[in-house]
């Protein structure tokens, strides 16, 4: 069987130069890679038999008729989440973000995670990944504007699955969704979140290193002030503890009007006393960053609620006092199992877990690091 080139996977440079490999010339593979990316549209006679367009069918659900969570089933029965969530602006503009997984499950265990509830079942391919993309703008329905396909502006690695670990496919996720020639997506408006991986923060750190990629962001899942609350909701600080953390950070490159996110997750008794925010703010002061509260989400079977929302502003309030720059993250998709936390389906989670190269349909490797001026 010939191998199949996955298109979602590359940049113009690397398709073209599988494609001439096979004969053909380029303005006919700038205009069909162009073509698909940017509206969607396949060639009149399809694909060539080496192409693999990577469209898998879609479901989604829409919450409050604006915040669209869709899964995407996989060649092999497994299936992606990923959650358009819309952002209105002081002007009333609206722009909307997508929230793409880099695995299917994950394997950090934290325990307020929904994902975390199903284990790791594999890692995505970055045409995998960059196939969320594709299904946001062309195939998943806008009940708002009575149409098909959302604009993205946004993406944030903030789904199932732990980015640093499977960094590979998502740096090549990154340069196709950036491609000028496919989705050109602003660096600018790229966010990876890590609970913590810090070889992967610091490899991460050389793509920023790159030219051309030197705006895209980082977010890092912290949740607690100390490594005793820490490790006892996110076991990968026993083995990397928040001293290990903050050393990378302080390494991280770093750029004018721009700073590390530090996400953390509110959870009624157990991270959210004052003491704990006064802690918090004290551990940050040496980063360039921004604390971002967000409120507990429950998952399915979750031993906490979601947090009140005076304690909430509270948090907010004594963090901006003791002089940390602070947003509260609004709360969307709850009530779909769509909200920050919540991904997950738990139908799989009794299946027999795959191994993180799950065979697949066979693909000829291409490189993919090029980046187009």
């Amino acid at each position: 069987m010939e191998a199949t080139v996955p298109i979602l996977g590359m940049t113009l440079a690397g398709f073209e130069a599988a494609a001439r490999g096979r004969g053909m010339v380029p303005p006919d593979v700038r205009a069909m890679y162009r073509r698909f990316h940017r509206t969607g549209e396949v060639p009149p006679g399809g694909f060539p038999s080496w192409v693999d367009d990577g469209r898998r069918p879609v479901h989604a659900v829409h919450v409050d008729g604006a915040t669209a969570k869709f899964t995407m089933a996989l060649h092999d029965g497994l299936e992606t989440e990923s959650v358009v969530i819309p952002m209105r602006h002081r002007d009333g503009s609206v722009t909307r973000t997508l929230c793409v997984s880099s695995q299917v499950g994950c394997a950090m265990g934290c325990r307020f995670c929904e994902t975390a509830q199903m284990g790791l079942m594999r890692s995505l391919s970055a045409a995998e990944i960059v196939a969320q993309l594709h299904a946001a703008r062309f195939a998943v329905e806008d009940p708002v504007a009575g149409a098909t396909g959302f604009e993205i502006k946004n993406i944030v690695f903030m789904g199932m699955g732990e980015p640093m670990d499977n960094l590979d496919a998502v740096v090549g996720a990154i340069r196709t969704m950036t491609d000028r020639n496919a989705y050109g997506i602003a660096p600018v408006h790229v966010t990876v979140s890590t609970v913590g991986r810090t070889e992967g923060i610091r490899r991460y750190g050389d793509l920023l290193r790159e030219p051309g990629f030197h705006r895209l962001n980082l977010a890092v899942s912290l949740n607690a002030p100390n490594d005793r609350i820490r490790s006892e909701i996110m076991p990968i600080n026993r083995a990397e503890p928040i001293a290990l953390l903050m050393a990378a950070l302080l390494e991280f490159p770093k750029r004018p009007n721009a700073a590390i996110c530090m996400e953390y997750v509110l959870i009624p008794g157990v991270n959210d006393a004052p003491e704990h925010c006064d802690e918090v703010c004290a551990l940050l002061r040496p980063l360039r960053c921004s604390l971002n509260v967000i409120p507990y989400n429950p998952r399915r079977g979750s031993p906490w609620p979601a947090p009140e929302e005076e304690r909430v502003r509270e948090f907010v309030d004594r963090a901006i006092a003791n002089g940390q720059f602070c947003k509260r993250r609004g709360t969307k998709g709850r009530s779909a199992m769509a909200a920050c936390g919540q991904l997950g389906n738990a139908a799989i989670r009794n299946r027999r877990w795959v191994g993180v190269g799950a065979p697949e349909p066979a693909k000829e490797i291409v490189e993919i690091r090029v980046a187009d001026a």
